[in-house]
C-alpha cells in the first residue's frame, strides 16, 4: 500500500526549506578544518582472490584528520585513468569485504567505498572505522540523535566531512580521472551523497537512491519506522529540546544540500517506502538546483526501491554522462 501522498501530489511537492543563516559558513569551516588536518592516504594492495579486480585497502584522513577506512576496486584490464564512483553505505552497515562491491568495477569504473564511522556492527556488512568523537550526551538507540542538540558535535557533521574527504582522496589516486568522479549511495548512503554533492564542486554525477536524511520535519510526522523513529523516541522524553533539535538538523537536511548541487543528478524513490517516505525524497529532488536531474519512481516497492533494476537505470544514465573510456583529462 502507498505510505504517503499519491504520485500526482508528490510531483508538485516543494516545501519551504528551513536553513540556518550561517549554513554556508558552518560547512566552509567544517570542510576547511578537515582539509587542514588531512594527511596522505594509504593504499595497501589487498589479496581478495578476485581474478578480474585489483583491490586496495584504503585509509584516508576524514573529519579532524581521523582515519577512515575504505576499499578501492579497479578493473585489472584498464587503459589510462578511470572515472570513479565514490560510494557511501546504508544505515548500520560498514564496508564489508571487497567481493560485496563488484558492480561498478565490473562495469569498468574505479570504485571507492567509504566505511561509515561507528557503523557496521548491526547491519549486513561489518565496519572497521571507529567514531572517536561522540558527544557523550543522551541519545536514542542508533546514530540519528547522537549529539543532536549541538551542530558542532552532531554525528553527521563528522560523516559528511568524511564524505567530502573521500572524494578529495579519490581525486589524488593515480588510476582515477579527477574530472570524472561520481558520488553514489542508497538510503543513508543516498543522503550522504546529496550532502557531499552540495559541498563539492566539479563532480561528474550524483546517484542517490531512496535517500535518507531529507526533510526531517515531514519524515518524523509521517513515519515511526527507523531510523527516523529514533528522533520521535528521543523527543518523547526530551520535550523541551524540540526547537533545538530541528535547528541542528537544519544544517544536515538534504533539502539544503540539494539546493546547492550543480552536478547531474539521478534520484530514485519508492512509493511504498516506510523508511524514507516518498514526500521527503521528492522534496529533496524538487529543491535540487542541477540543470540535469532525473527521478526514477518505483510504484510498488518499499525501501528496497528498484534494487537490481535501478542499477540498470544507473548504468544507462551514467553511460551518457560519464562513459568508461572517454577520458576527461586528454
Amino acid at each position: 500500500m502507498l505510505t504517503d501522498w499519491p504520485l500526482d501530489t508528490l510531483r508538485d511537492y516543494r516545501p519551504a526549506r528551513t536553513e540556518p543563516d550561517d549554513f554556508d559558513d558552518f560547512w566552509a569551516a567544517t570542510t576547511g578544518e578537515a582539509a587542514a588536518a588531512a594527511w596522505p592516504a594509504r593504499l595497501e594492495p589487498y589479496d581478495a582472490g578476485l581474478a578480474t579486480v585489483e583491490v586496495y585497502d584504503v585509509t584516508f584522513a576524514g573529519h579532524a584528520g581521523q582515519p577512515v577506512r575504505g576499499w578501492l576496486l579497479l578493473p585489472r584490464h584498464r587503459s589510462g585513468p578511470l572515472p570513479c564512483v565514490v560510494e557511501y553505505i546504508g544505515y548500520g552497515s560498514g564496508r564489508g569485504l571487497p567481493h560485496d562491491w563488484l558492480f561498478w568495477s565490473a562495469a569498468g569504473y574505479a570504485h571507492l567505498v567509504m566505511d561509515t564511522r561507528g557503523q557496521g556492527a548491526a547491519g549486513s556488512l561489518t565496519g572497521d572505522t571507529p567514531d572517536p568523537d561522540p558527544s557523550g550526551a543522551p541519545q536514542a538507540n542508533g546514530f540519528l540523535t547522537r549529539g543532536v542538540t549541538d551542530p558542532a558535535r552532531y554525528y553527521y557533521r563528522r560523516v559528511f566531512s568524511d564524505a567530502v574527504r573521500a572524494v578529495e582522496t579519490a581525486r589524488l589516486i593515480p588510476q582515477v580521472d579527477p574530472t570524472r568522479i561520481v558520488v553514489a549511495g542508497g538510503s543513508q548512503g543516498g543522503g550522504i551523497a546529496l550532502a557531499a554533492a552540495g559541498l563539492l564542486d566539479g563532480l561528474a554525477g550524483v546517484l542517490a537512491d531512496v535517500p535518507f536524511l531529507c526533510h526531517f520535519r515531514r519524515a518524523v510526522d509521517v513515519t515511526d519506522a527507523g531510523p527516523y523513529g529514533e528522533l520521535g523516541s528521543y523527543l518523547q522524553t526530551r520535550r523541551d529540546e524540540v526547537d533545538q533539535v530541528f535547528h541542528t538538523l537544519g544544517y544536515f537536511d538534504g533539502l539544503n544540500f540539494a539546493a546547492r548541487i550543480t552536478a547531474p543528478v539521478l534520484v530514485s524513490v519508492a512509493l511504498m517506502d516506510r523508511i524514507c517516505p516518498p514526500s521527503t525524497v521528492f522534496a529533496a529532488y524538487h529543491h535540487c538546483s542541477s540543470a540535469d536531474k532525473d527521478i526514477v519512481v518505483w510504484p510498488y516497492n518499499g525501501h528496497e526501491g528498484g534494487a537490481a533494476f535501478q542499477r540498470v537505470e544507473q548504468l544507462r544514465w551514467l553511460g551518457k554522462r560519464v562513459p568508461v573510456g572517454a577520458s576527461g583529462t586528454s
